[in-house]
């Protein structure tokens, strides 16, 4: 994440003025953070009430205005009754249950269309009055083509499913997942380095607790890429006993590996797919008690300590909402919040990997 450094050109920790001069591009900031949470989270209720392949075309600007009559919502209908997931998940919907599932896959796409003008209108403001930070020009840019790239991965998603399939493919959804995670990420470090407070923590210590605060960063999202793959192949739904897996604690190989190419257990092998993301959200606990014994040995009391044990705990209240989704199977709530609070310990663990880098 150091890529994504403070404003100021040596880094150290913003003034009071100089916070204040920038106080309404934080607050944009943070907004867009929040809009990419709410859709991140629109988009869990998409996939789990099956919702995302109901509107099978691409229509960037007139797709903004849902059907208005009953001859447009049956034209609609029957646009969806052409692809494999009407005859073989949802065979007996009627016109009331499709504007239901309708209803989800619209309001995901409008609010991607919101973030959208969110993002370009107020930064086209604050770039033509110079009051955007120095060297948040470029990082800006790159947030706005993640945003439309995004887009197009979005659609490239939901095509997968539309001929051959009768859900997204898995892959693409964690890819999907993955750049809406990136982008949230990007929002929160820039946000969070607008924050005014003075550097507390010594030069000789701070690259051993940067290393841990990195590393928890790039950890939580691959196991947020995990997650996706576990959604998409419906795997929280096959194995639904806690702590052990298909009986054990650790599956047979042969079980494992039971797909040719080996590769392909990556991505299609609901159990291995289920075990990976067991197994790093065990690492992702292990690390972030490392991470707030090795801040407490090094900072003692400190606001680094703080949000070190304050991780700690978020990442503890994930691990027993993911037990409990799963031993639920898998209820939209339980989903929902699992998926949410993904996102809550992200932007957690990116303030923290944001302070450390201005020596706070």
């Amino acid at each position: 994440m150091s890529g994504l450094s403070d404003p100021t050109a040596k880094g150290a920790a913003l003034s009071v003025p100089l916070r204040n001069t920038y106080r309404a591009v934080a607050i944009w900031l943070w907004s867009l953070a929040a809009l990419v949470f709410l859709m991140v989270v629109v988009g869990g209720a998409t996939r789990l009430t099956e919702s995302g392949l109901s509107i099978t075309e691409w229509k960037p600007l007139s797709g903004v205005i849902p059907p208005l009559n009953e001859a447009a919502w049956l034209a609609e209908f029957e646009n969806y009754k052409k692809i494999p997931q009407y005859a073989q998940v949802f065979p007996d919907i009627d016109l009331s249950g499709f504007k239901f599932i309708f209803f989800w896959e619209w309001s995901h796409r409008l609010l991607g269309r919101l973030i959208g003008v969110a993002t370009v209108l107020p930064l086209v403001f604050f770039w033509a009055k110079g009051l955007l930070p120095p060297g948040f020009k470029p990082k800006l840019l790159g947030v706005l083509a993640l945003g439309a790239l995004q887009g197009f991965v979005g659609w490239w998603m939901v095509k997968s499913g539309l001929v051959d399939r009768i859900e997204v493919a898995q892959e693409r959804l964690a890819i999907h997942l993955l750049l809406a995670s990136a982008t949230f990420a990007a929002l929160v470090w820039l946000a969070a380095s607008l924050k005014a407070r003075k550097a507390e923590i010594s030069e000789r210590i701070l690259p051993g607790l940067r290393w841990f605060a990195n590393a928890f960063v790039l950890l939580t999202l691959l196991q947020i890429g995990l997650g996706a793959l576990v959604a998409g192949l419906r795997a929280g739904r096959a194995f639904n006993t806690w702590p052990l897996i298909d009986g054990s604690f650790i599956p047979p190989l042969d079980r494992l590996a039971l797909l040719e190419p080996l590769w392909r257990n990556f991505l299609d092998n609901m159990l291995l797919a289920q075990f990976q993301h067991r197994m790093v959200a065990y690492a992702l606990l292990a690390l972030a008690l490392l991470q707030a014994l090795y801040t407490w040995r090094l900072a003692g009391r400190s606001r680094a300590l703080r949000r070190a044990f304050a991780l700690t705990g978020l990442v503890a209240t994930q691990v027993v909402i993911g037990i409990v989704t799963l031993v639920l199977i898998v209820p939209l709530w339980a989903g929902l919040l699992h998926q949410a609070f993904a996102m809550i310990v992200l932007g957690m663990a990116v303030a923290h990997a944001q302070a450390l880098s201005q020596g706070r």
